[in-house]
């Protein structure tokens, strides 16, 4: 057997939601990293289309990145990358082939975005950045949180464009028979629009989570300070 250099049974322990809280928002695939923008502009035009092609992906991404992890040790460094492509591209050929049997309407929607999610960086990266130096728990844990953060993104997106676009969500008529179908947010522009205002909003959120953490941490070093002073005068 090859010795692996990125084999790390040595890697420190890490805890699951702090794993799970990275993958999900902190590390999100679309808005933290802008990976994977072919399926989320081509197929969010409806939040259905986004759930599935994320359910495709995620189920994509638990699959290698469990397979990954358990045959890390086995895998000679200096062709790893071919070997995880392959592994993704079988998994993702059963998907493909399962959907057309069991879900061909939606098949046929989604199209050439579901072989597509062979080179999607966002499951490659997670191969090589995770699996292939984690356990295969921790690799489970890092696949279902950045799994179901892309298929997040993919179905709020989808939902927007839908909603401002069709006046719906799901099927489901929320503004009613009156309201003037925006078809610009159906369009390729549409998405490009939702997206933006998507990411300022994140962006938004982290800045408030970031200044809310630094009060806190403010807040306790101010505490400790007194505490020691108290302490230097009691002395």
């Amino acid at each position: 057997m090859h010795s692996n250099a990125n084999d790390t049974n040595n890697a420190p322990d890490i805890q699951k939601g702090e794993i799970f809280a990275n993958g999900f928002w902190h590390n999100n695939a679309i808005f933290a990293q802008l990976l994977g923008m072919c399926p989320l502009l081509g197929v969010t035009t409806s939040a259905e289309n986004g759930f599935w092609m994320g359910a495709a992906t995620l189920l994509a991404l638990i699959c290698s990145n469990l397979t990954v992890s358990l045959i890390r040790g086995a895998i000679p460094a200096n062709v790893r990358i071919p070997a995880y492509i392959t592994i993704i591209a079988a998994f993702v050929s059963i998907i493909e082939m399962a959907m057309n049997a069991w879900m061909h309407e939606m098949y046929l929607i989604l199209g050439l975005f579901i072989p597509l999610i062979v080179v999607n960086c966002a499951i490659l990266g997670r191969a090589e950045a995770f699996a292939s130096k984690n356990t295969p728990i921790n690799s489970l844990v890092d696949a279902l949180a950045m799994g179901s953060g892309f298929t997040f993104a993919l179905v709020l997106l989808g939902g927007i464009r839908e909603l401002l676009g069709q006046g719906e969500v799901f099927g489901f008529d929320i503004f009613g028979p009156e309201y003037p179908d925006v078809l610009m947010f159906i369009l390729p522009p549409g998405a490009f629009i939702a997206l933006g205002f998507i990411l300022a909003g994140v962006n938004i959120i982290n800045r408030k989570m970031q200044e809310r953490k630094d009060r806190q941490a403010a807040a306790l070093a101010d505490i400790q300070t007194k505490s020691l002073q108290t302490a230097e005068v009691q002395s």
